[in-house]
């Protein structure tokens, strides 16, 4: 998992790019804990989710700044 510090120095293009990785990784993880109804490390699925969200935010906080 990424420090907050290393995402705010990210470009808004870095931050879509995870974001849609992060996305894809989510995926699969939700599928092979509905085909398995086991993850190998269920930790990993609580971590990426709460990456993409602190990723939304740092996205949203810049938006908010570049409008006022």
């Amino acid at each position: 998992m990424t420090k907050i510090s290393e995402i705010r120095d990210q470009s808004l293009e870095q931050l879509q790019f995870r974001i849609s990785e992060i996305e894809k990784e989510i995926f699969e993880l939700t599928n092979e804990l509905r085909i398995n109804h086991k993850l190998e490390k269920p930790h990993l699925l609580k971590s990426l989710k709460k990456e993409k969200a602190q990723i939304l935010t740092i996205i949203t906080e810049r938006e908010k700044e570049s409008k006022s």
